[in-house]
């Protein structure tokens, strides 16, 4: 086996790829994973996702701060994903979800050429069975399609291809991390290879990936825990950096998390600057914060409810009084 010290530093790599994989809601695990990642300060370049690790990933390339991920992945619902459609297709529900809970949340459809962090979604061309990695164009329309597990989501067409989940190819797309130009990739495995049908099979070239010596994998230990059930998110975060430490246990912490005191002594601190220009209290600052935190926090809960139906009747509810009102 290669000798530790015969590795590449991952934090010097000038090309380093992340390659997230999919696992449905298993995907919580990839926001742990982040998190350590920020914690040694090791900096991915660029990220490429299949399925639930084209989100993850999106969220990453996008500036997303990996603790206020942990809060928006603890929320999400399955109804921010997708919504049942009753129109005839391969599929009971669209993906149409997406797009309102990114349109809601990040302000908006961006195109993946925008993206701070190089960015790609892995998904599968139905016609041709082969792989297409989507980097360019619309983000949400790239993340509609790699998630479309068949059966379960409709296919999405986009520029010309009519496509579905990427896991059925690719399940973790090592490979796509080098197409786009990775020189080593951190590789997080959290499924499988599906290889549901012989003439799809790409388990092999994928496992050769994952013992090359460009590749450091890091695969949580989910046990019993299923890719559709989201009764332990709060748990598969945990074993995404109990993996990630324990793969990247070589380098040190660079950039700790601030516990509760310390992030309390800096609020302090801010407010003791904003009291010197402003003349007020500490305390008539910390309540004034409050209040503006209490008014997002009431908003973000609005769209973002753990009872996806509720929520979009709630929403249209509120469309109604709107509209009388005008």
């Amino acid at each position: 086996m290669e000798g530790m010290e015969d590795r590449v530093d991952l934090r010097y790599s000038p090309r380093l790829g992340l390659a997230l994989g999919g696992g449905g809601a298993l995907g919580a695990a990839h926001v742990g994973v982040l998190q350590v990642l920020l914690e040694k300060g090791i900096r991915p370049e660029l990220v490429v996702g299949t399925s639930a690790g084209s989100v993850i990933g999106a969220a990453y390339a996008a500036g997303t701060d990996p603790y206020e991920l942990a809060d928006l992945v603890l929320r999400a619902d399955w109804g921010h994903f997708g919504t049942f459609s009753f129109t005839p297709g391969l599929g009971i529900l669209d993906t149409e979800g997406l797009r309102r809970t990114i349109d809601e949340v990040a302000g908006g459809d961006r195109l993946i050429e925008d993206l701070p962090i190089r960015y790609a979604a892995v998904a599968t061309d139905v016609a041709t069975g082969k792989a297409v990695l989507l980097s360019e164009g619309s983000l949400v329309d790239a993340m509609s399609a790699s998630i479309a597990v068949p059966g379960l989501f409709k296919p999405k067409r986009v520029r010309g291809h009519l496509l579905v989940d990427g896991g059925v190819v690719q399940n973790l797309p090592l490979q796509a991390a080098f197409e786009i130009g990775a020189s080593e990739v951190i590789g997080v495995r959290l499924a499988a290879e599906w290889d549901a049908l012989p003439q799809l099979r790409t388990g092999t070239s994928i496992h050769e990936l994952e013992i090359d010596a460009r590749v450091t994998m890091i695969r949580p230990q989910i046990g019993q825990r299923t890719q559709w059930s989201t009764g332990d998110i709060p748990g598969l975060i945990q074993l995404g950096r109990e993996a990630a430490e324990r793969e990247l246990a070589q380098y040190a912490v660079v950039s700790p998390r601030a516990t509760d005191a310390e992030a309390e002594v800096r609020a302090q601190e801010a407010a003791n600057l904003v009291r010197g220009a402003s003349g007020g209290s500490f305390a008539s600052v910390r309540e004034s914060i409050a209040t503006r935190a209490g008014s997002l926090r009431d908003r973000a809960e609005g769209l973002l409810g753990t009872e996806g139906a509720g929520s979009v009747a709630r929403l249209r509810r509120r469309d109604r009084r709107d509209a009388d009102a005008r």
